[in-house]
């Protein structure tokens, strides 16, 4: 993308652009943007942060000042945007989000977008795009559906149960989902979410387990094993009546395995130090034990023979999603995809930093044939964008936490409201 150096004539104007210090899901503070056009039109967004982090994912800015927050206010952010971003968007006419996306990208100057800083233009970005889609007469997923692409609700993955760096337990592997696949409407799998996580509730309740969340909704109990978890997986979905499977609730993992990929290079699980080839059989022996579909960075960031072997063991019958390896890069997805590592890519807004940029890194993995599974953050506010997103890109896959907590059920109920009001839409994952 290439940025306007004066200004440009199009169709639509900004008239104002503000920011403020808000705080998300987890107490920290992050910037909630507000974008206005001309005739009155405004969309505001909320902007999510991650806990466990790609190297490289663009980059957050935080003020750093001990004294506030612990260092992690986002002042310089929020100024960031009322000054040099309002200065360069305000009072021009822009042709369409591309080219204001460009013209953020050339003011922030720095490969990471660190100068300005990714929550700061992911911000602007994202209700650049609300505002747009309300002049437009059109639902922001309307708005967001590429040329030649179905809109389609999306399979909901429910973190049920935490670990890693967003629970305080023993628990190395960071989240364990459900995934109502074989619901037959969107409706019908969030019903199946909040009734097995009922029963998870009641089953660790009865177990004198503990039944504290972590960020992201799911429980925390004191397990050690990711196979311990599992068999109470398919422990909670029987009792809630389902059936644990492909044709049913299936299973989704995000062990985020470059929190536990030591400095001696073994990954270390539940007391074990294991190699790559160790790590791929022992997902192997879990993908023929229990009924898991999704696995999302079975393998280090940086570990690509590693995952070149996942991917020729699994790949035929498990989705392998990369996340910390990809950060939504659209170069490092076609690279990947040259070089046959993983089958999909997970999506993240704030990984790459605009909504252009989001949406380039998805054709890239469908020109590829890569599957892509949209997601939250674990630092959420109550925006639903990412709902609107799954939807319009046609992708089948959104993630964003338990069925609880405000601002995971916000984009849930999100889905729910967009499914009420267009019941033609399919439901489900796409076909292969």
């Amino acid at each position: 993308m290439t940025a306007p150096a004066t200004a440009v004539t199009g169709t639509h104007q900004i008239t104002d652009i503000g920011a403020l210090e808000i705080l998300d899901s987890r107490g920290r503070p992050t910037p909630q943007v507000r974008v206005t056009l001309a005739g009155g039109i405004a969309a505001v967004a909320g902007v999510p942060s991650g806990a466990s982090t790609g190297s490289r994912e663009a980059v957050e800015r935080r003020d750093g000042d001990q004294g506030r927050f612990r260092g992690l206010g986002v002042l310089g952010a929020v100024e960031a945007v009322n000054g040099e971003i309002a200065k360069r968007l305000t009072g021009y006419r822009w042709r369409d989000l591309a080219e204001i996306d460009a013209a953020l990208i050339e003011l922030d100057g720095t490969a990471g977008k660190e100068r300005l800083g990714a929550n700061a233009i992911v911000g602007v970005s994202m209700a650049c795009a609300r505002a747009l889609a309300v002049a437009a007469g059109r639902e922001l997923w309307e708005w967001l559906t590429p040329a030649g692409v179905a809109p389609r609700l999306p399979v909901p993955h429910f973190n049920v149960i935490n670990g890693g760096v967003h629970a305080p337990n023993p628990l190395d592997f960071q989240e364990f989902m459900i995934a109502p696949l074989g619901a037959p409407t969107l409706a019908e799998a969030v019903r199946a979410g909040a009734e097995i996580y009922g029963a998870l509730r009641s089953l660790l309740a009865e177990r004198g387990q503990v039944t504290s969340l972590g960020d992201e909704g799911g429980f925390a109990p004191q397990l050690t094993e990711p196979e311990e978890v599992l068999a109470l997986l398919v422990t909670a979905i029987t009792a809630a009546g389902y059936t644990a499977g492909r044709d049913g609730v299936a299973i989704a993992l995000d062990p985020a395995s470059s929190e536990f990929r030591h400095a001696d290079g073994r990954y270390h699980v539940a007391g074990q130090k294991l190699t790559s080839m160790e790590m791929v059989e022992r997902y192997a022996e879990i993908t023929e034990r229990f009924p898991v579909w999704l696995i999302e960075d079975g393998l280090a960031e940086d570990d690509w023979d590693g995952w070149a072997v996942l991917t020729e063991r699994l790949g035929e019958r498990v989705q392998l999603v990369g996340d910390d390896i990809f950060v939504t890069n659209p170069a490092i997805i076609a690279d990947a995809i040259s070089r046959r590592v993983a089958n999909a890519s997970l999506i993240k807004l704030n990984q790459i930093g605009t909504v252009t940029e989001t949406l380039e890194a998805m054709a890239t993995c469908r020109r590829g044939g890569y599957a892509q599974l949209v997601s939250h953050r674990s630092g959420e506010t109550t925006d639903s964008f990412i709902a609107d997103l799954a939807v319009g890109s046609g992708c089948g896959e959104l993630k964003a936490g338990a069925p609880a907590r405000g601002e995971r059920v916000a984009k849930y109920n999100r889905l729910l409201e967009i499914a009420a009001a267009r019941p033609d839409l399919p439901y489900g994952v796409p076909p292969a």
